[in-house]
């Protein structure tokens, strides 16, 4: 919770010194006192950012140029790897903040929640908590802010300032630590997090914060981005169990019971469907028809070329298919929820349910941690259990089929790249293929109007979104460089 200061002079007698001095022993405002573990978890509610990172989507090769569509500038901007002007929803420069602000409030809730009184293993599932927060914050920060995790340049390359204390100064300087420290920081709050947590004070909004399973499944990613593939595949199967089938979503059970298009979404992100882990609200427009989708070609493309030329179910006849524009669609993945900034006001915020992590891909992870520990067999049966939920008739994946599908006689190649394949199709319009693109420097070329393209290239510095301008001005940051 950031804390803003005022000061307050009284110029005239004594007496009004003294009211002066009544009024400053009086809470100004509404704000929480944390004197109970009870409200330190009612806090940390807002320890989850609110800021969606849907713009990264515009930025990758899973969208095309849509005809009819109402594009702010800030989706141009996205879309043409521009430098961010904007500072509202769905912008890098509302990520940021928001996200800061939300570490601002985990910061708040681990100064005091030693000090308060009351029982010992909820003050301690609280903390689990708010260093979970936090180490996600930052995470999710560096890795958008900053260039991917390298082992052989982390310690130079620049990251972002990790934020470990309340701001109690009006303007406080910060820099740019490094990604390895920043990793360093991210991986104690994370240890601290999964030692302590305990998701059964959360009762029955248990998917709504960190549970063991959510922190599992973020121990999963940060470790595969990380590049360590044994505390990956550690973390990917303390999650997963004995049977990860039942964390993988079951999206042709979700059809056969859906009774319409809203419900299909609502059944997709309900906190009683296994896959889904941590559930966050977002206020992004992503719900509404603005900004880039894929167009017929792509989505075609994208999803109807597989090893064995099976029908995907996830844009099968059956799998609600949203039409943006004259020519965008879009996989029914977000809900419309809409709030009014008051009771008597049509103004307001879109805003949707999104799963932060799911199992679907805590099994993606582990199966491309085994390929580059050369454990293909693993690596199969993993990938075996996932794709029995997406192509129809259960098609066998073998090692031949996989070389002969992707032109190589590297069999750790051919299957990183099936791997990379699904993750582009099972997280569409969620933004987690832009950090793949980043990891894997791969290069996307964007169709324009006028029917010309543009390319970023493999290595293209834009690729590491530059921090808002407030934070180089304001903040005295050191911008990446361009």
């Amino acid at each position: 919770m950031k804390r803003f200061f005022k000061k307050f002079a009284c110029l005239s007698a004594l007496a009004i010194f003294a009211g002066c001095d009544k009024y400053l022993e009086e809470t100004p405002d509404n704000r929480v006192d944390l004197n109970t573990p009870e409200k330190a978890a009612q806090l940390l509610t807002n320890a989850y950012t609110s800021a969606a990172y849907i713009f990264t989507e515009w930025m990758g090769d899973n969208v095309a140029f849509t005809v009819g569509t109402f594009k702010q500038p800030e989706h141009n901007q996205a879309y043409n790897w521009e430098e961010s002007t904007a500072i509202g929803q769905d912008t890098p420069s509302f990520f940021w903040t928001n996200t800061y602000d939300a570490i601002a409030h985990a910061n708040e809730v681990l100064a005091v929640i030693d000090d308060l009184p009351g029982d010992k293993s909820l003050k301690d599932a609280v903390k689990g908590e708010a260093y979970l927060t936090r180490a996600y914050g930052h995470f999710m920060l560096v890795n958008l802010f900053a260039k991917d995790y390298n082992p052989q340049t982390a310690a130079q390359d620049l990251g972002i300032p990790y934020v470990s204390e309340p701001e109690t100064e009006f303007v406080k300087q910060y820099t740019r630590d490094t990604i390895e420290d920043v990793y360093d920081k991210i991986e104690d709050d994370l240890e601290e997090g999964l030692d302590l947590v305990d998701g059964r004070y959360y009762a029955n909004s248990g998917k709504y914060h960190f549970t063991e399973p959510a922190a599992l499944a973020f121990a999963s990613r940060f470790y595969l981005f990380k590049e360590d593939w044994d505390n990956c595949i550690k973390y990917s199967s303390e999650m997963l169990g004995a049977d990860p089938v039942e964390y993988i979503k079951d999206i042709p059970e979700i059809i056969e019971t859906k009774a319409n298009t809203d419900d299909f979404v609502r059944l997709m992100t309900s906190p009683n469907d296994q896959s889904n882990l941590l559930l966050i609200r977002n206020v992004t427009n992503a719900v509404v028809s603005v900004g880039y989708w894929p167009d017929e070609d792509l989505l075609s493309f994208i999803f109807d070329n597989n090893p064995w030329g099976a029908e995907d179910i996830r844009t099968s006849n059956e799998y609600p298919i949203y039409v943006f524009g004259s020519n965008g669609l879009g996989l029914a993945k977000y809900e419309f929820l809409f709030e009014r900034s008051s009771l008597t006001s049509n103004v307001g915020f879109n805003y949707t349910i999104v799963s932060a992590f799911r199992g679907d891909e805590v099994i993606l992870n582990r199966a491309e941690s085994y390929v580059y520990q050369n454990q293909l067999d693993l690596a199969l049966a993993d990938l075996q259990l996932y794709i029995n939920k997406r192509y129809e008739g259960d098609p066998p994946l073998t090692l031949q089929l996989l070389r002969s599908y992707y032109g190589t006689t590297n069999n750790q190649l051919a299957t990183l790249s099936f791997v990379l394949d699904e993750r582009k199709k099972e997280f569409m319009h969620e933004g987690l293929r832009w950090f793949d693109i980043k990891r894997y420097n791969i290069p996307v070329e964007h169709l324009l109007q006028d029917g010309s393209t543009i390319t970023l290239e493999a290595e293209d510095p834009r690729k590491v979104l530059q921090i808002p301008q407030t934070a180089i001005d304001v903040g005295g940051l050191e911008p990446n460089p361009r």
